[in-house]
C-alpha cells in the first residue's frame, strides 16, 4: 500500500478516481487548486484505488494523505 500525499498546500478541485478503479504510473488521480493554479496529482506506479482521504472542495495542507494505491 502507497498513500499519495498532497504535493503542496491547497484545495481538491476534482477527484478522477474512485476506490476499486485500476491506475497506472502516471494516470492523473486527482487535480488540487493551489495559488489560482491547477495542480494535477498523479499515480508514482500502477496499482488499483484502496481509499480516497478527501472529497472535492476538501482544503488540505502539504504532505497530507490523498489516495492508498495497492
Amino acid at each position: 500500500m502507497v498513500d499519495i500525499l498532497a504535493p503542496m498546500s491547497g484545495n481538491i478541485w476534482k477527484i478522477l478516481v474512485k476506490p476499486g478503479d485500476p491506475v497506472a504510473e502516471d494516470d492523473e488521480l486527482i487535480v488540487m487548486e493551489a495559488m489560482k493554479m491547477e495542480i494535477p496529482v498523479t499515480a508514482p506506479h500502477k496499482g488499483v484505488v484502496a481509499k480516497i482521504h478527501v472529497v472535492e472542495g476538501d482544503p488540505v495542507e502539504a504532505d497530507s494523505p490523498l489516495i492508498t494505491i495497492t
